[in-house]
Order: C-alpha cells, then sequence, then structure tokens
C-alpha cells in the first residue's frame, strides 16, 4: 500500500500544478474548481492509503523481489447467484429514460431501485442465505 499512496501523492502534486496553470491561463472558474477539488480528493486518498500502509503488514507490491503468485489467495466474498445487481440496473435504466422523456418515469423507477438496493444489502439476512 506504500507505493500506491506514493503515486496518489504525487497525482495531487501533478494535478495542483494543472489546476494552477488552468487556473492562470483559462480563467475559467467551473474547470479550475473541479480541478481544486480533484486535488483535494488525490490528496486524502493518498494520505489514507500512507497512513494505513504504516500500520498493516506490507502487501507483496511493496516487496521489489516479489512474484505475482505472492499477491495471490482470496480476494474477498462475491455472491455468485443475486438477482438484485440486474434490479438495480433495470431502476436505473428507467431513470435514466425518466429524464429523456418525462420525470414522471421517475416515478416508477424510484420503488424498482429501492426494492434492489435493499435487496442487495440484506440478501444474507433472510431466506435460504441467511445462514452464510
Amino acid at each position: 500500500m506504500k507505493i500506491q499512496g506514493k503515486m496518489f501523492i504525487w497525482l495531487s502534486v501533478f494535478v495542483l500544478l494543472m489546476a494552477i496553470v488552468y487556473g492562470v491561463w483559462s480563467k475559467e472558474p467551473a474547470g479550475t474548481t473541479a480541478l481544486f477539488l480533484a486535488f483535494g480528493l488525490c490528496i486524502m486518498v493518498g494520505y489514507y492509503l500512507a497512513f494505513t500502509a504504516r500500520r498493516v503488514d506490507a502487501g507483496a507490491q511493496d516487496n521489489e523481489n516479489a512474484e505475482v503468485s505472492d499477491d495471490a489467495g482470496e480476494l474477498g466474498f462475491f455472491s455468485p447467484h443475486s438477482w438484485q445487481p440486474l434490479s438495480l440496473a433495470v431502476g436505473g435504466a428507467l431513470a435514466f429514460l425518466g429524464v429523456v422523456f418525462g420525470w414522471w418515469l421517475l416515478y416508477f423507477s424510484a420503488p424498482v431501485i429501492l426494492v434492489g438496493l435493499f435487496g442487495w444489502v440484506f440478501e444474507y439476512y433472510r431466506g435460504e442465505n441467511r445462514t452464510q
């Protein structure tokens, strides 16, 4: 994680320099503000990664002599049979169609999105997957 922290901190320095150059050159407030906000986000992520890298064990990416297989292992738990992302995608598609065809379509997309969101969050708290 040390490498990622350094990368984000150097990226934030680059974005800050580009924000200053862009602001002086273009005198356009929206893009300059967006670049300064991007600088803030980069420095927050970089500081977090550098801060937590001191408190966790060194990963394989921090070892210059590491092999690719040294970083192998379990990455997390991914639900192999969830239908909730499909529900969220349908609700999101309806919501974006509501922007195109009329805001009234959002009344139909909001319940679909909420059902998908709550179903995904509480998927392993009820039903046959409760014990996983």
